[in-house]
C-alpha cells in the first residue's frame, strides 16, 4: 500500500478537519481514492494489531 506522496506531503489534521471533511464525508458517501490513500477503510475487527502498521501509506 506504500504509494510515492509528493515531496512536501503533509497530514497533520486536527480533530475538528477530521470530522468536518473526511468523516462527514465517508458518512455521506462523498469519499474518493485520494483519501483512501492516507486513511485506509478496513476493517478493524478482521485485521491483527500488529499488522496495522503495514496499512500506513507513512514509514514510522
Amino acid at each position: 500500500m506504500a504509494e510515492e506522496l509528493t515531496i512536501g506531503f503533509r497530514f497533520y489534521p486536527t480533530e475538528d478537519e477530521l470530522i468536518a471533511f473526511y468523516l462527514r464525508n465517508q458518512l455521506e458517501g462523498r469519499s474518493d481514492d485520494s483519501m483512501h490513500r492516507v486513511i485506509p477503510v478496513l476493517d478493524v475487527f478482521e485485521v491483527e494489531p500488529s499488522h496495522l502498521p503495514s496499512y500506513s501509506v507513512f514509514l514510522f
